[in-house]
């Protein structure tokens, strides 16, 4: 299997960066914004996003990590409800993940947000968007678009998990 580096950990960095000043743009600053990430990889590159844009704004924004097994409308298996509290009522939900693909797992992601409360509005942040939806869903933020086939994959790898950063795809 043919292996292909889309981005490098300097990339990623500077694909992250500009995510988070976009954030703060758009929504005039960060007040009432909170950070879910879907596990496990679009956790981290929340927790980074919120790293990086209390760094900018000097203010502390609140990241939360959500699986959405529950409601994926994939998988045989009954997932129970996550136990935690996200208090995302009322709030602008910046919803991060890894890769943007089918739409699937946005779709259960927004599901269990609105199972935690009526935000105000969900925002979409990914880091790749590699097309092939199955449900109109567009991501707000996206860090690299990367044309694909249905028979290539995508992976980004995490220093967290990995032990390095980058986005590889696969023939």
């Amino acid at each position: 299997m043919e292996t292909k580096e889309i981005l490098d950990e300097i990339g990623m960095r500077r694909s992250m960066t500009r995510i988070a000043h976009e954030i703060i743009e758009h929504n005039k600053g960060v007040n009432d914004v909170v950070f879910v990430g879907i596990k496990t990889r679009g956790e981290i590159l929340a927790n980074r996003l919120c790293d990086m844009i209390e760094h900018i704004e000097d203010c502390k924004v609140p990241c939360y990590a959500l699986d959405v097994s529950h409601w994926r409308d994939d998988l045989e298996e009954a997932y129970p409800i996550p136990d935690l509290e996200m208090p995302v009522k009322g709030k602008k939900v910046v919803l991060v993940d890894d890769v943007l693909f089918k739409g699937r797992t946005v779709r259960a992601a927004m599901d269990a947000i609105m199972h935690f409360g009526r935000a105000s509005e969900i925002q979409l942040a990914v880091l790749v968007d590699r097309g092939h939806r199955e449900l109109p869903i567009r991501a707000d933020y996206i860090g690299k678009n990367i044309p694909s086939s249905l028979q290539e994959v995508i992976r980004v790898k995490v220093k967290e998990i990995d032990q390095q950063d980058g986005v590889y795809i696969s023939k």
